[in-house]
C-alpha cells in the first residue's frame, strides 16, 4: 500500500511534549496518529469524549448509558398503579 504524508498544523509546546511522550512510549508521532486514525476506521468513532467541559462530558456519558439502561419508574409513575 503506498504511503502519503499528513501536515498538521499545532503549537510547538504541543508538538515538543506529543514527541516527547510518543518516545517513552517507544514510537513516534507518525506512529502515535496512525494508530489514532486505525482505531477510527475500526470503530467508526474518535475512541474518546470531546467537550468543553469535563463535568459536562460526564454528564454526557452518564446520559448516554442511562439511555440504554431499562427506564426506572417515577415515584409518582409508583403510586399511581392499580393494585
Amino acid at each position: 500500500m503506498s504511503q502519503v504524508t499528513l501536515s498538521v498544523r499545532m503549537d510547538e509546546d504541543v508538538k515538543r511534549l506529543f514527541d516527547a511522550y510518543c518516545a517513552e512510549m517507544g514510537m513516534n508521532a507518525s506512529v502515535a496518529v496512525n494508530i489514532f486514525a486505525k482505531t477510527v476506521i475500526r470503530q467508526r468513532r474518535i475512541p474518546f469524549t470531546i467537550a468543553a467541559d469535563p463535568i459536562e462530558a460526564a454528564l454526557d456519558e452518564a446520559d448516554a448509558e442511562a439511555a440504554q439502561s431499562p427506564r426506572l419508574l417515577t415515584h409518582q409513575e409508583v403510586f399511581s398503579k392499580k393494585i
